[in-house]
């Protein structure tokens, strides 16, 4: 898991295909390499890698079919600018929202305008994953946890504030780029629960199910 606030910018130095799969080399001096071992998760744009070499400078990981299919990874060039957040402890302040680090699908910058010293940025999601973006939710684009401030269908708005732009890869990207979407953890865990599949024989959340689980009590007590 993690919180969605970047603690550094590393660069890709080496995408080799490994057996159909990728070996991503990523270097990077905002990290201290001395806490992170072998096997050590790493979010990379929002995606959550394992760490299969360490060293001073940075650190290797590979990278799946699966995750190549479903993110951006697979498209970067090397020398891209990378976001990088470690796995969070039970010490770590959560200053973003959630997130698993396991990316829903890959969206579009649609709009970058001034808004005061902020920019107002425009996405367009995939539509599948338009019905889980909320106005005030959170949702993490390239890894970075962010607050949706409007939706129009497939298209929401974000404030990037001069902060976010100058330590993550945001700074760098215009309308066109391809970025990495999360939706929000809860989103996505009401709609199962709302789902009739989440329980054989019933539709939807009912009164049955709610006291199975614990949240009615037995009113005869």
């Amino acid at each position: 898991m993690f919180t969605g606030i970047i603690q550094a910018t590393g660069v890709l130095r080496e995408s080799r295909l490994t057996g159909g799969d990728r070996r991503l080399r990523i270097d990077t001096d905002g990290l201290d390499m001395s806490r992170i071992a072998i096997g050590d998760s790493i979010a990379v744009n929002g995606c959550c890698l394992t760490a299969v070499e360490v060293d001073a400078a940075g650190f290797a990981a590979d990278v799946s079919l699966e995750t190549l299919d479903c993110t951006t990874l697979g498209g970067l060039r090397t020398d891209s600018l990378v976001n990088l957040e470690t796995a969070l402890t039970l010490a770590t302040p959560l200053g973003g929202h959630l997130v698993s680090g396991h990316v829903d699908g890959v969206g579009e910058v649609v709009l970058r305008e001034p808004a005061g010293r902020s920019e107002r940025w425009r996405f367009r999601a995939p539509e599948r994953l338009a019905r889980y973006i909320a106005a005030k939710g959170s949702i993490a684009i390239e890894g970075i946890s962010l607050t949706v401030n409007a939706v129009d269908e497939r298209e929401f708005d974000v404030n990037i504030v001069p902060h976010t732009a100058a330590v993550t890869t945001l700074g760098g990207y215009q309308p066109g780029h391809s970025v990495n979407l999360e939706v929000d953890l809860v989103a996505r865990y009401l709609e199962r629960l709302l789902d009739g599949r989440a329980t054989a024989g019933e539709s939807g959340v009912t009164e049955a199910l709610l006291r199975r689980s614990g949240f009615l009590g037995d009113s005869n007590a």
